[in-house]
This record gives C-alpha cells, sequence and structure tokens, in this order.
C-alpha cells in the first residue's frame, strides 16, 4: 500500500486539527484476511451486550489497567501497527505514538456493527493515550462528534459527521478525544451525505457512491487501536484470570 509520508496531507480540514483520514489504509485483500480472523475467534473471545457484540485484545482492562502485557497476535500487529509507526505527524516529525507510554498501541477493541446498530455518544476515558486509530472494515458508516453544554448536557445534533468507508483509517487526538464525544446513530441507513454535511468529504475514497445523499448500512467491523497507559507487571499470573482465550 502506498501511505502518505506525513499524516499533514490527510487532516480533516473541516474538524480542530487534531484528527486525520486515510481512506485507503489497507487493502481489499487485507481487509478480507483480516475479517476472516475476526469471524473465526474463539466464541469466548466474543462479549455479547444488548444489540452489538466485541472482542477485546490482549485482555479487558481492569481498573482501567491492562492485566495482559503480551504482545497484540500477529494478523493485528500486521499490517496495522507497522503502518501506524511509519507515518510521521508532520514532515520531519515522529509518529503519533512516539510520545505514549509504550510507543505503540498494545491494545484493540474490534466491534461488530450489524444494520440498525449504534453506540451511545461518549468518550474514552482517561485509561488511554490522547491518540485513537480505527480501521473500518466491511462498511461505511456516520461517526457523529457531540459537543457537552455548560450543564454537562449533550447537544442534541451532532456537531461534526464523519464518513468512515471500508479500509479507512481515522484518527482523532488532543481536542477531539478529550472535549467531544463520538457516536454511532442505532439506524439502518445514512442519510444526508453530501459535501456540506461530511467533514471528511474532500478525503474520501469514493464520493461518487454517495451521490443521492444515502447509505445502506450492512454489518460493519471496527478496530481501535490505542496505547493503555497502565500495564500490570503482575499481567503474565494474573492474566489469566481476566483475559479472554
Amino acid at each position: 500500500m502506498e501511505l502518505p509520508s506525513s499524516l499533514e496531507s490527510c487532516r480533516i480540514a473541516a474538524l480542530p486539527p487534531s484528527a486525520y483520514y486515510i481512506p485507503n489504509f489497507l487493502s481489499e485483500e487485507e481487509e478480507r484476511a483480516i475479517l476472516q480472523k475476526v469471524e473465526t475467534a474463539p466464541k469466548a473471545r466474543w462479549r455479547q451486550l444488548t444489540h452489538r457484540r466485541l472482542q477485546t485484545w490482549p485482555s479487558d482492562l481492569v481498573k482501567d489497567t491492562l492485566l495482559d502485557s503480551r504482545p497484540l497476535p500477529d494478523w493485528l500487529e500486521e499490517p496495522v501497527v507497522s503502518r501506524l509507526l511509519s507515518i510521521s505527524v508532520a514532515d520531519g516529525e515522529a509518529n503519533l505514538f512516539a510520545s505514549s507510554p509504550h510507543s505503540r498501541p498494545n491494545h484493540v477493541l474490534i466491534n461488530e456493527y450489524p444494520p440498525n446498530t449504534g453506540i451511545m455518544p461518549h468518550k474514552d476515558g482517561a485509561a488511554y493515550h490522547p491518540v485513537v486509530c480505527t480501521v473500518s472494515l466491511g462498511s461505511s458508516i456516520c461517526l457523529n462528534l457531540y459537543k457537552s453544554k455548560e450543564d454537562g448536557a449533550i447537544e442534541p445534533e451532532p456537531t461534526w459527521r464523519i464518513l468512515q468507508e471500508p479500509r479507512s483509517l481515522l484518527i482523532t487526538t488532543a481536542e477531539l478525544y478529550s472535549e467531544y464525544l463520538h457516536g454511532i446513530e442505532p439506524i439502518s441507513e445514512d442519510v444526508d451525505i453530501t459535501e456540506h454535511s461530511i467533514a471528511n468529504w474532500t478525503l474520501l475514497r469514493s464520493p461518487s457512491l454517495y451521490e443521492d445523499g444515502r447509505h445502506e448500512r450492512q454489518t460493519r467491523i471496527s478496530l481501535t487501536y490505542r496505547d493503555v497507559l497502565k500495564v500490570s507487571k503482575l499481567g503474565g499470573k494474573l492474566g489469566p484470570m481476566f483475559k479472554r482465550p
């Protein structure tokens, strides 16, 4: 894959200067290979929620701490992590994880979003270094960004919308990580998809697919890469009590 040498060319200009979008982060073959690994993971790896399910690698967090300090499996390392570490923030600068505690992602959350499935607006919290890298597989979906009011309530309408295409990478950092909430509406079809409503429109791989302003959702898989700040030194001994096989 031909990746940008720095993230500056991928910055989402309509957002605060801390979000980036790469539409062709993975090839179709790489997408198929990762989806096959996700689908054939042991059943015990899946945690079933009310309307969706997820996997955590290498383990869940307990009190904001990663108990299993083993490396990520090879299929989650390559090619994603090596590519994340190969792209500088700007020409002559280091990559996004250069200042994180472990200088690389050490945790991956895999979410499955069938049609009519979403997630309430939320923040990722203080357990992670403030860099979130999300790879989308299988289907496009709109991610909504919300701002809180002074009283703490969430604005009813999103401040911005980002369209995440299959095989794309979305990176959010800094202000967008700490000050804004993100969520996905539980709908079967994303509507009002236009250059005026989608913050990353000029960076999309295939804007022509949305000429009618609509997209009927298929099942989407997201891989969210982050660096957990605290890793238990006893992970090797305590990990089996908490991790999923």
